[in-house]
């Protein structure tokens, strides 16, 4: 019997994971705390981990998780930028779930479009106090406005389909770009300038890395369109918060839909109605009467709980198993003499 210890639980966890344990010869115990330093003695006894986003998994979570013979650890979320590969690498196995929903995520990005654009969230709360004016609820038809989509994977890919569908012409950037995919859907590929100066509406759906941290910075945000829609439900890091900030007050963004923050970590999935916001920053954004800020809760369906749960279980199965692991991640994973092709795994 393994025994995994999964950080920063919610009673939605349990649930999902318990629903997944039949026969699959693994103890679990859910902790409420995040992994950190001050937590990782937590692992002794233990085989495994299962951590989430805002876990930290540095080179000193990783020393302790070397020292107490954990060789795995298990992201239950497809990004992994919490976690020091490097240090990681010939010692902890990082696994990820890499496609849990992405419908959940791309639905949730045009959910927070149509809600910016038609107020619905204010007129919602205006007809509960028996207030039916309009005034101040006008929007505009996304038919035939220009929409550009930064990151074509899976998410990007679904969302361009959804735009597609409300009549939107579509602009797309991605490093790796898919012309068939395109051809078929009938848009196209352009470089970050001409996306930046030509959409209406941006929607974000590329990883975090060196490349794409602060993409959208204050250089971007002067080519923008007055008035353009940002949408973000990837990684908070991808936008640099204060240039964003000095847009709004600006009146160069018309409006911002935030699923992800850069230091949401502090905030999000807890309950703070009783406590004061210390981080002005997030303070701030969320003073704009246009800016409309969800707590990471794009990936949050039973279909996406469901199959991040089957996922992690199956990645810890092959782990233990000896057999190879599909969905491990590495610092070297875009190296042409990385082992995962030949041996399945990383090291």
């Amino acid at each position: 019997m393994k025994k995994i210890a999964f950080f920063d639980t919610k009673p939605y966890d349990r649930r999902s994971f318990e629903a997944q344990l039949d026969g699959r010869g693994f103890e679990i115990s859910f902790f409420e705390t995040r992994l950190s330093q001050k937590t990782a003695d937590l692992v002794r006894g233990f085989d495994g981990v299962c951590a989430f986003v805002n876990d930290t998994i540095d080179e000193k979570v990783i020393e302790i998780l070397k020292r107490e013979n954990i060789g795995v650890v298990a992201m239950r979320c497809a990004g992994y930028n919490n976690v020091d590969l490097k240090a990681a690498y010939k010692g902890v196995h990082v696994l990820r779930v890499p496609a849990y929903s992405p419908y959940a995520v791309a639905e949730h990005a045009m959910a927070l479009i149509l809600t910016l654009n038609r107020r619905t969230h204010k007129s919602y709360l205006r007809t509960r106090e028996s207030n039916f004016a309009l005034a101040g609820l006008e929007g505009f038809d996304l038919y035939m406005k220009t929409a550009g989509v930064i990151g074509t994977g899976k998410i990007g890919r679904i969302m361009i389909s959804i735009l597609k569908g409300f009549g939107m012409n579509i602009l797309a950037h991605d490093p790796y770009p898919d012309q068939d995919f395109a051809g078929r859907e009938c848009f196209s590929y352009v470089d970050p300038g001409t996306l930046y100066s030509r959409s209406d509406i941006l929607s974000l759906h590329c990883p975090l890395t060196r490349e794409t941290h602060h993409l959208i910075n204050e250089e971007a945000l002067e080519a923008m369109k007055p008035g353009v829609m940002i949408i973000n439900t990837s990684r908070g890091g991808l936008i640099d918060t204060q240039a964003l900030v000095e847009g709004l007050k600006g009146g160069k963004i018309g409006y911002a839909g935030l699923d992800v923050y850069e230091e949401e970590g502090d905030y999000f999935f807890e309950d703070l109605s009783g406590e004061i916001i210390s981080d002005d920053i997030l303070a701030r954004l969320l003073t704009f009467p246009n800016v409309l800020i969800t707590a990471h809760q794009g990936f949050f369906t039973r279909e996406a709980l469901a199959n991040i749960a089957e996922t992690s279980m199956e990645n810890f199965r092959a782990y233990f198993n000896g057999g190879p692991l599909e969905n491990e991640v590495c610092y070297r994973c875009d190296r042409p003499e990385c082992s995962k092709e030949t041996a399945g795994r990383c090291f």
